[in-house]
């Protein structure tokens, strides 16, 4: 494992990009994106996996009635498109930068198979990670399904906690600095920008939860919210 780059503060695992190995590095660029600009469509060829190095991307796709369907917004040192590895030959969602300076580590499936191949140890983690994925879009394709727009809020609030939150011994709640914007939120749970801040001064009445640009803190009440 010597040989191999590994991002910083990554909030799944470290996995490596192609451009720091000397056999590949001659061969290999990042690919940079502005807002609004798509990685890939829909039915779009999947060849590749991509490897967040600067920036965020949307993953969604579609409905019927042409409404957005917003499965993940993910982050710096995050994953996607990996279902490429698993022999889809088309892409089933879009991905699309929502930032002005988004930086893309593009991975052939090739590659990612002779470097799973060469590695036993990255090949688990890999796999691994493809799961937790999968069971993390099945349970909040439930909670849009079957729970109200709060309990949402709230289960989604407790998810973030898991990711990016860290205890605060002296008040007794949990402090949680993410990346994302009211934007993003109300497009992960699936409501409106207006009724997420509605519901966000609501919890923050009830005194479960205080909330700034880039900083939320929980009080441990709040999972206790039917």
């Amino acid at each position: 494992m010597n040989s191999l780059w590994f991002f910083e503060d990554v909030n799944l695992f470290n996995i490596l990009c192609p451009h720091k190995f000397k056999a590949y590095k001659a061969s290999h660029d990042f690919d940079v994106y502005r807002k609004k600009d798509y990685i890939y469509f829909e039915e779009d060829s999947a060849n590749k996996v991509y490897l967040i190095e600067k920036g965020k991307v949307k993953i969604g796709y579609y409905s019927e009635e042409g409404e957005e369907v917003v499965k993940a917004i993910l982050t710096r040192g995050e994953l996607f498109g990996e279902t490429a590895i698993l022999g889809e030959s088309k892409r089933n969602e879009f991905a699309q930068s929502i930032d002005n300076t988004t930086c893309i580590c593009p991975i052939g499936v090739e590659t990612m198979y002779d470097l799973m191949r060469n590695n036993q140890s990255f090949s688990f983690k890999v796999y691994k990670f493809i799961g937790f994925k999968f069971k993390r879009l099945e349970r909040r394709l439930k909670l849009l399904l079957f729970k109200d727009t709060k309990t949402r809020l709230i289960e989604f609030l407790e998810d973030l906690c898991a990711d990016y939150g860290y205890d605060c011994e002296k008040t007794g709640v949990k402090i949680i600095k993410h990346p994302y914007t009211q934007k993003d939120i109300a497009s992960l749970i699936g409501t409106s920008r207006p009724t997420l801040n509605v519901l966000l001064n609501e919890l923050k009445d009830e005194k479960l939860i205080e909330f700034s640009r880039k900083e939320i803190k929980v009080h441990k009440e709040a999972f206790n919210v039917s």
